[in-house]
C-alpha cells in the first residue's frame, strides 16, 4: 500500500540471447488486459544495451571481417548482466518482490540474480530458458546428450571463443529459413520475418561462459516455475527436463512445470497461452506475498 493505493508487484520480463525487450510486446498486451502489472526489459549487451560489430554496417559488406570482428560486447557477463537485472528489479519494484520470467540464455542472469538478491524475486519463471545451478556454465550443457537436436549451432559464425560472442546474421537473407526454424518455425511468416530483422548481433559469451553458483537458502528458498515448450527446436524438450531436475535438486520447493506445445518463441507464436500461465503465476505469488 504506498499512499492509499495498493500496488501490485509487477511481471519483469527478460528476453534471451539476440532479442530485445520488442519480443515481449504482445504479452505485454495481454497481461494488461488481465489486469497484470508487467514491463519488459533488455539484456546488457542486448536490445537498446547492444552494439554491433561496426562489419555489421560497413559497405560493402565483408562476411568474413563480420565474422572475425572481437565483440563490442566483451565484457558482459552473467554476473554483471545480473547486478544490472537487480538494479532494474529495485526500480521496478520499489524494494517489492516482483515476478521474473526469464526466456532462453537469460535464465542464466536471472539465476545469477536470484541468488544475489532473492528478496527482490516473488517467483522465478524460466519460460525454455537455461538454468545452470550446478556450478557450472550453460554453455556446458551444449554438449550434453539432451542438447541432440539443436537448431541454433548452425547459425553461428566465426570462433565464438575467439570474438567473445556467438554470433549470427540476421542481415543475411540465405539464413532466415534457418533462423526461422530455430526460433519462430510456429510464428506467423510475416511476425517471423519482422523479428527476424530485430535479432541482435552477439550473444556475448560471458554470461553461458561463466560458472553459476546457488545456494539452497538463496536460490533455493525462491520458487520456481518452469514454462516448457514441448516443440522447441532452440532447447530441445530433453534439455528443459533436465534443467528442472537441476533446480529441484537445490530447491527448498518442487518446480512448478507448465506445458505449452509450441515452438522456443511463445511470446510470438501464442502469446494468449503464456500470457495466461504468467498471469496465473502471478496471481499465486502475489497472494503468497
Amino acid at each position: 500500500m504506498v499512499g492509499g493505493v495498493n500496488i501490485i508487484s509487477p511481471v519483469v520480463l527478460v528476453p534471451g540471447m539476440w532479442h530485445g525487450s520488442w519480443a515481449w510486446s504482445l504479452v505485454t498486451e495481454r497481461l494488461a488486459g488481465r489486469g497484470v502489472p508487467s514491463i519488459a526489459v533488455d539484456l546488457d549487451g542486448h536490445g537498446l544495451k547492444r552494439h554491433s560489430p561496426t562489419a555489421r554496417w560497413a559497405r560493402p559488406f565483408d562476411s568474413a571481417a563480420y565474422a572475425a570482428e572481437p565483440t563490442p560486447s566483451a565484457g558482459v557477463t552473467a554476473s554483471s548482466a545480473a547486478a544490472t537485472l537487480v538494479e532494474q528489479l529495485r526500480r521496478i519494484g520499489g524494494g517489492r518482490p516482483c515476478v521474473v520470467v526469464a526466456h532462453s540464455m537469460a535464465g542464466c542472469v536471472a539465476t545469477a540474480a536470484v541468488e544475489t538478491a532473492p528478496e527482490l524475486f516473488a517467483e522465478l519463471v524460466y519460460l525454455a530458458a537455461f538454468a545452470p545451478v550446478t556450478g557450472v556454465g550453460a554453455v556446458q550443457s551444449l554438449a550434453t546428450p539432451e542438447n541432440a537436436g539443436e537448431q541454433v549451432s548452425r547459425l553461428l559464425i566465426g570462433d565464438a571463443a575467439a570474438i567473445g560472442a556467438l554470433r549470427i546474421d540476421p542481415g543475411d537473407r540465405a539464413r532466415h529459413a534457418d533462423i526461422r526454424d530455430a526460433f519462430y518455425h510456429d510464428v506467423e511468416e510475416r511476425t517471423a520475418e519482422a523479428a527476424i530483422s530485430l535479432l541482435g548481433d552477439d550473444g556475448p559469451l560471458g554470461i553461458p561462459g561463466e560458472a553459476v553458483s546457488v545456494t539452497l537458502q538463496r536460490f533455493g528458498a525462491v520458487s520456481h516455475t518452469y514454462i516448457v515448450c514441448l516443440d522447441d527446436r532452440a532447447v530441445p524438450l530433453a534439455l528443459q527436463r533436465r534443467f528442472v531436475d537441476e533446480i529441484d535438486a537445490v530447491s527448498a520447493h518442487a518446480t512448478t512445470v507448465v506445458e505449452l506445445a509450441t515452438s522456443h518463441s511463445p511470446f510470438l507464436s501464442a502469446p494468449d497461452d503464456l500470457a495466461a500461465a504468467i498471469a496465473l503465476v502471478h496471481q499465486n505469488a502475489v497472494s503468497v506475498h
